[in-house]
C-alpha cells in the first residue's frame, strides 16, 4: 500500500473501504455497483476537497513523499535507449546525482537529475540526493559534451540541497556549485530545468540555470528548507510550517513572481498517486518547450538566458 501523510489518510480509508466491497462483490456474487459507485464519487469529492487547501508545509510533504517518482522513474516512463555516464574524471563517480544521454521521442537529450532511493538503502547509496562537488563536476562534464554534439540539455531538480559534510567542503562543494552556474549561462544548447520534488538551495542551484525551469505542481524551490529557515529566524525547527508559508517556496508562488515559466499539472493529489500520468505530464511539457527553444539562434539563447535570470529581484521604489 502506498505511504501517506495525516492529511491523505482519509482518502486511503476511504479507497480501502471499496476495495473491500468489490471483494465483497465478487466473493458472494452480490451486486454492490451502485454502492461501490457512490463511495468512488465521495472519494472523488473527498481527494478535492483535501488538494484543493493544501497549505505550503503539505504540499513540501507531498513533494518529498517516498513514493513520488524519481529521475530514474521518469527516464524509464519517459525515454528510451538511456545510456549511463559516471565520474567526473578528478575524483570519483556520485550517485546523488545521475548523468547519461537518452532518446526522447525521437530526440537526443543530455539528462542531469538528482537521484534519490526508495528505502533505507538505497537512499543511503544515493546519499538522499545530496550530491557532493564530483557530483556538480560530473554534471558539467556531461553538458560540455552535450554542447560539443549539439544535443539540448534536459536537468531534473529533486534535492534538499546540496551534501554540507567536511569531505564535501574540503573538495571544493561551493566552489563546484558556482562554477557550474557560471558555465551553465555559457553554454551554446538548449537548457531545460524541471523540478520534479524538493528543489533546495544551492544544490538545486548547481543544475539549475536554463533557458527555461518549470515546475511539477506539488513541488517546491527555495533558497533554504523549512526547517533549516526555522532553525535560523525563530531558533526553533518545529516553526517549519510557518517557514513554508513565508518562504513562498510553491509552485504558483514562484510562478507569479516570475521564477519558473511553466506549472507541470501532476496526477490528482500528486505524483506519488498515479507515475504514469505524471509522467505524460512532463513528458508534454519538455517536449513542447525543447521544440520552441529548438527554433532560437545561439546568440537568442544566450541573450534569453541572461536576461531572465537578470530580472529576477527587480523592484520599484515609491
Amino acid at each position: 500500500m502506498i505511504q501517506s501523510w495525516d492529511f491523505e489518510k482519509p482518502i486511503l480509508e476511504l479507497k480501502k473501504k471499496i476495495e473491500e466491497l468489490r471483494k465483497f462483490s465478487q466473493e458472494k456474487s452480490i451486486d454492490l455497483s451502485s454502492e461501490i459507485s457512490d463511495l468512488e464519487e465521495k472519494l472523488k469529492d473527498l481527494r478535492k476537497n483535501i488538494y484543493s487547501r493544501l497549505s505550503a508545509w503539505q504540499k513540501v510533504q507531498i513533494a518529498r513523499h517516498p513514493n513520488r517518482p524519481t529521475t530514474l522513474d521518469y527516464v524509464n516512463l519517459m525515454m528510451k535507449d538511456f545510456i549511463l555516464l559516471s565520474g567526473d574524471r578528478l575524483y570519483g563517480d556520485d550517485k546523488a546525482l545521475l548523468t547519461g544521454l537518452a532518446t526522447l521521442e525521437g530526440r537526443k537529450i543530455a539528462l542531469i537529475g538528482h537521484q534519490k532511493g526508495r528505502d533505507t538503502k538505497e537512499n543511503i547509496e544515493r546519499n538522499f540526493g545530496c550530491a557532493h562537488p564530483e557530483g556538480y563536476r560530473k554534471a558539467i562534464r556531461v553538458m560540455r559534451l552535450a554542447e560539443r554534439f549539439g544535443l539540448p540539455i534536459l536537468c531534473l531538480i529533486d534535492t534538499p540541497g546540496a551534501y554540507p559534510g567536511i569531505g564535501a567542503e574540503e573538495r571544493g562543494q561551493a566552489q563546484a556549485i558556482a562554477e557550474n552556474i557560471r558555465d551553465m549561462f555559457l553554454l551554446k544548447v538548449p537548457i531545460l530545468v524541471v523540478v520534479i520534488g524538493e528543489g533546495g538551495s544551492g544544490g538545486a542551484l548547481g543544475i539549475g540555470v536554463g533557458d527555461r525551469v518549470l515546475i511539477m505542481e506539488y513541488s517546491y524551490y527555495s533558497v533554504i528548507s523549512p526547517e533549516g529557515c526555522a532553525a535560523i529566524l525563530w531558533k526553533d525547527a518545529s516553526m517549519r510550517e510557518s517557514a513554508a508559508k513565508v518562504l513562498k517556496l510553491t509552485a504558483p508562488e514562484l510562478f507569479s513572481m516570475g521564477i519558473v515559466n511553466e506549472i507541470i499539472p501532476e496526477s490528482e493529489g500528486g505524483a506519488h498517486w498515479g507515475h504514469e500520468q505524471s509522467a505524460g505530464n512532463v513528458k508534454k511539457a519538455i517536449i513542447k518547450n525543447l521544440d520552441e527553444l529548438g527554433q532560437l539562434s545561439v546568440k537568442q539563447l544566450l541573450n534569453l538566458r541572461q536576461e531572465r535570470y537578470r530580472k529576477i529581484g527587480i523592484f520599484n521604489e515609491t
